[in-house]
């Protein structure tokens, strides 16, 4: 048992250094569990924990405080452009930025699409696709992602003003 719990914290320590030494900026405490593999174009906040991501490159993503995911997650920032001179597609990309807000949660297995922003204190379960905006508080699933309930935001903003974050 304690060679396995070696094992989880020098996998922890070598991804959590690739990703501060690969993203663009990050303001506090970051922690990669699993394999995560981020760019230049990711800004991360504060108290950020992956347990397995990969964001590709393209456009900005930026990501806030106290964020969470599952593993084997993706965050998609480009497209193959359709219009071009080519079909199917041509060989440029669009870059479309993501944006997630502080206090958000994503399940296992959730795909980000560029373009979209999830708001603050949102839930993403797993398996979803998220394809369109997701507003503040929404707790969103399937494919695509579609809000199906809210947090309760009275208690979301007593445990904010607390400062109880994990």
């Amino acid at each position: 048992m304690k060679i396995l719990s070696l094992y989880s914290q020098i996998r922890s320590y070598f991804w959590t250094y690739l990703v501060r030494k690969s993203c663009g900026s990050y303001k506090g405490r970051v922690k990669a569990n699993r394999k995560t593999i981020v760019n230049k174009n990711v800004h991360l906040g504060s108290n950020v924990n992956f347990n397995g991501m990969l964001i590709s490159k393209g456009g900005i993503v930026q990501i806030g405080d106290n964020f969470h995911s599952g593993a084997e997650c993706r965050i998609i920032a480009q497209n193959h452009n359709i219009n071009g001179d080519a079909i199917p597609y041509d060989k440029t990309y669009i870059k479309r930025n993501v944006t997630i807000k502080d206090n958000v949660w994503i399940g296992h297995r959730v795909i980000i699409l560029g373009g979209v922003t999830i708001g603050e204190g949102a839930i993403i379960q797993a398996g979803s696709v998220v394809v369109t905006d997701i507003p503040d508080f929404g707790i969103a699933g399937g494919h695509p992602a579609k809000v199906f309930k809210y947090r309760d935001q009275d208690h979301y903003r007593n445990l904010k003003n607390q400062e109880k974050f994990h």
